[in-house]
């Protein structure tokens, strides 16, 4: 807009070179044009180190305050351009701030819990073997205390091995297999490090899959995946009850099932079974939190999804889906 200013300002000047010699009322209106375009010239600069003023004044106000102050309204031109591009980059660094401070938040949760989740085996620990300093401990003391020492140093050590496994999948570290693998295998080598637990608690276990049907995945992550959802329906089940694994398959996918007719989950907990760490409701008093949470993420890098529906006191069931096309 400077430039269209001048120019009718050398547009007029030059006229009223021309008209000099013309009667004093031409000469007066002319100069009267020229001061009006003088005028309106200086308004603009005016209004344009205006326009840079409130916006220095809303950068300024982004700086000193946490929240987003609004920009006061859109102008058109150049410079509403220069505002608008301004305003999104504004937003875009706003977003991302607020993303780290969450992060900050969930690093600073993570490291409490897990200082806390350690914190109370460490202590155990530390007391029985204070205890066994005793020369008078009786013998078989002694020996329960050495075997309830080795019980809590196994559940730091897989407390630290499954917070490895989950830091790493949150920060896309864990590179999953593509493999072909049996899907009954699969059912079965997943269920077989309960079998004993399940015998003693008088929990029946069922796979039922077609021995010909196969699935792309990383075996020995899918499996971790499918034995922590296992260990937890038998946990949750009564004696007498039991655990049912089934599979299917269609062009897309394939679908496991794993049901159990157990005590359960409450609707108030249902949607918070996958978070780490959550302990809500029925979980036992040795529950971490955290093999839950570690399944979905397997699951889900493997480009899965894994459901659960349950109603108080008639069982639970997982609804894990694998699709054929797996993205890793």
């Amino acid at each position: 807009m400077d430039s269209i200013v001048y120019f009718l300002m050398i547009i007029i000047s030059a006229a009223a070179c021309a008209v000099l010699r013309q009667p004093e009322p031409v000469c007066i209106v002319l100069g009267v044009c020229i001061a009006g375009m003088f005028l309106a010239s200086v308004f603009f600069h005016y209004r344009r180190e205006k326009q840079l003023a409130e916006l220095t004044a809303y950068l300024t106000r982004l700086q000193d305050q946490l929240t987003l102050p609004d920009l006061a309204r859109c102008r058109s031109g150049q410079f509403g351009i220069l505002e608008s591009e301004i305003y999104k980059l504004v937003v875009l660094i706003s977003e991302q701030r607020s993303a780290s401070d969450r992060k900050k938040r969930q690093l600073a949760d993570l490291l409490s819990d897990i200082s806390h989740q350690i914190k109370t085996p460490l202590a155990s620990v530390t007391i029985m073997t204070d205890l066994l300093k005793k020369p008078d401990l009786p013998e078989e003391k002694r020996e329960e205390f050495t075997d309830k020492i080795e019980s809590q140093v196994n559940r730091i050590t897989w407390l630290i091995r499954n917070l490895l496994t989950l830091s790493q999948l949150d920060a896309d570290m864990l590179r999953l297999k593509k493999e072909e693998v049996m899907v009954r295998d699969l059912l079965f080598r997943s269920c077989q490090p309960f079998e004993i637990l399940a015998e003693l608690k008088g929990v029946e276990l069922h796979i039922a899959a077609e021995g010909a049907m196969r699935i792309i995945c990383d075996e020995r992550w899918t499996e971790e995946a499918i034995s922590n959802i296992v260990k937890n329906c038998i946990e949750h089940t009564p004696p007498g009850g039991w655990v049912k694994l089934t599979a299917d398959q269609n062009n897309f996918s394939t679908n496991i099932k794993i049901r159990d007719n157990g005590e359960g989950i409450s609707k108030e907990h249902l949607p918070h079974i996958f978070e780490r760490f959550y302990k809500g409701g029925s979980r036992s008093q040795d529950s971490v939190g955290i093999g839950l949470a570690m399944s979905k993420q397997i699951i889900m890098k493997q480009n899965g999804t894994v459901n659960v529906k349950s109603e108080t006191g008639r069982g639970t069931e997982f609804h894990i889906k694998l699709y054929s096309e797996v993205v890793i």
